[in-house]
């Protein structure tokens, strides 16, 4: 038990460092930023599922995971042609 819960605490800090990484775009863009932190909390409670649930839901939690990860990028390159006056 020790194990997962150092494994776990270990996922969490790597999770934390990557969204901080996400966060630098958004000073200037609060909605996105906070739509950001909204993706990072639903990442979270499907990771919680995954494990209370002991399985992948048929590969569904999975795929959810990914589409989220692509929606955080996509808010990432969204604010930064923002930024930049990109249309």
């Amino acid at each position: 038990m020790k194990r997962m819960t150092k494994t776990l605490a270990m996922f969490m800090g790597i999770a934390l460092l990557a969204g901080a990484a996400y966060a630098a775009p958004f000073p200037r863009h609060p909605n996105l930023g906070a739509a950001h932190n909204h993706l990072a909390m639903a990442m979270e409670k499907i990771t919680a599922a995954q494990k209370a649930n002991e399985f992948d839901m048929g590969g569904h939690a999975r795929k959810a995971k990914e589409l989220i990860e692509q929606a955080q990028k996509e808010l990432v390159e969204a604010a930064e042609a923002a930024n930049t006056g990109k249309k």
